[in-house]
This record gives C-alpha cells, structure tokens and sequence, in this order.
C-alpha cells in the first residue's frame, strides 16, 4: 500500500515539472502495405510502413513476383512508388502483366552501379511523397551483397521512421541485418507442369500448345502432328516460361522471429 501511494506521488511530481513526457501512450498499430498475395497478407498483413522490408532468394525463386505483386497493389490504391533498379533488369511488360500501373511508378535505372542505386534511394527516401520505394539488389553478386556497409541501411532506416514510405530492398541473400523490421525468404519449391502440353513441328519451326487435360492426373508433354487442335500456339521456339505453368513458393519470415504456422507456400495465379 505505502509503495503505491508512494508511486503515484511520484507520478504526480514528474507530471507537475515535466508535464505529460512520461505517460504511458498506447501503442499504435503499425501501419501497412499488402502484398496482393492473400497466403501471405493472411499471416503478416502486409509490409510494414516507415521500416525496412527485406526479401531475398535465389533467381528464379519468385522475388520479383513478390515485388511486382506489391507494387501493383500500391499503385492501385493510387500510391506514388519508385523503383531503383541497379542493374536495369525490371521489365516493364511483366510488371504490366502485373497490374502495375506505370503512371504512378518512377523507374531509376542504375546501369549497374551500386553506389549510383544507393545515393538515388537516399535521394527519394529523404524527398518524400512515396508510398513505396524498392531498391532491387537482386542481380548483384552475393559477395558484394554482403559488403555493403551497415551506415546505408542506417540511414534509411532514419530517413523512413515515422513516415508513410514502406522500403523494399530486394537481395540475393539477406544483408540488412539488424536494421530490417521484416526480412522475408523466398524459395521455388519445384515447377508445376501443365496438365498436358503438345509440341508441334512444322517446317522447321517449333510451335507449342498448352491446354487443359480432362484428367487432372494426367501429366505429360508429346510430341503430335500438325493436324493436332491447339488452345494457344507461339511462332517462337519453346521455352521454360512457356512449358512451366507456374512455381511452387515458400515464403519464410526471418525477422522478427515470432511467427506461426511455419512457412506459408502458394503457386503464383495468372491474372
């Protein structure tokens, strides 16, 4: 009892000289930005604004998707994003495939200089007006990767705390560190093959079919006549993009550590 009373007469004196400095504030949920991807805005809600979000992987693993997805969802809701692209390698047709819309995206290309990519980030982080800004790193040699010094990702950190601007920082192995408020993994957990899939050959030419099998267990690529139907056919030899229905995705939380239910697994949907 006398520690309690003692307690609030402290309170009361720290409140009297200083005012309301040391009362306890409520804490404000953090505000977001979804993903577009529902396995993922299920668990995370989205990525956190004012913070740094890290997403790294391998090629082919579905980082790019990821980003894409993000930024389609900002830009839809009417947000003004860029793209720091330090190798120049963001292709403008995928992101409209996408649903992104271009009008509301600044595209820096970088021509492969890192330095260059860092100090135009800094440049939009510090400007403001962004809802969203991504720095992709992801082509660059991982070795490099994890030299790059901690004072950048201090100093967006800084730039970007109380903020609307949601960071994302796209690497080929994770390097942030510390100063990353969410660090996600991405991994392509195998390819998933059309039902059925017909390659055609006609003067020389390669065309390919993909269509629907009336058996969903049935799996396979042959080798037909011309006289064969056809759902879809490219004048151009085949390719994985062509042959590949999609990939299987697993998406890990590295940062914070709290997470449940284990990593989250999808297949990308083909709008």
């Amino acid at each position: 009892m006398k520690s309690a009373s003692a307690k609030k007469e402290i309170e009361l004196a720290l409140a009297y000289r200083f005012g309301a400095v040391f009362q306890r504030r409520e804490k404000q949920p953090v505000k977001i930005v979804p993903t577009g991807v529902g396995e993922i805005d299920a668990h995370l809600d989205g990525l956190p604004r004012g913070a740094i979000t890290e997403i790294h992987g391998t090629a082919s693993s579905g980082r790019t998707s990821l980003l894409l997805s993000a930024l389609a969802v900002a830009t839809t809701q009417e947000e003004i994003c860029a793209l720091v692209d330090a190798n120049d390698t963001f292709d403008l047709s995928s992101a409209a495939s996408a649903r992104v819309d271009c009008d509301r995206l600044l595209w820096v290309r970088c021509s492969g200089s890192v330095e260059r990519a860092f100090k135009a980030t800094d440049l939009l982080l510090q400007s403001g007006g962004f809802g969203l800004v991504a720095l992709n790193l992801a082509d660059i040699a991982p070795k490099y990767a994890r030299r790059i010094i901690s004072s950048w990702w201090f100093r967006f950190r800084r730039a970007i705390e109380s903020t609307p601007t949601a960071l994302i920082v796209v690497t080929p192995v994770p390097c942030i560190r510390s100063c990353a408020a969410l660090v996600l993994e991405v991994k392509n957990e195998g390819a998933v093959w059309p039902d059925s899939g017909s390659l055609v050959l006609k003067n020389n030419d390669v065309m390919l079919t993909i269509g629907e099998s009336r058996k969903a267990s049935t799996l396979n690529l042959s080798l037909v006549t011309e006289s064969t139907s056809r759902l879809n056919s490219y004048s151009q030899p085949p390719t994985h993009s062509h042959l590949l229905q999609g990939i299987r995705v697993r998406v890990r939380q590295e940062r914070p550590t709290s997470w449940t239910g284990g990593p989250l697994r999808f297949r990308p949907r083909l709008h």
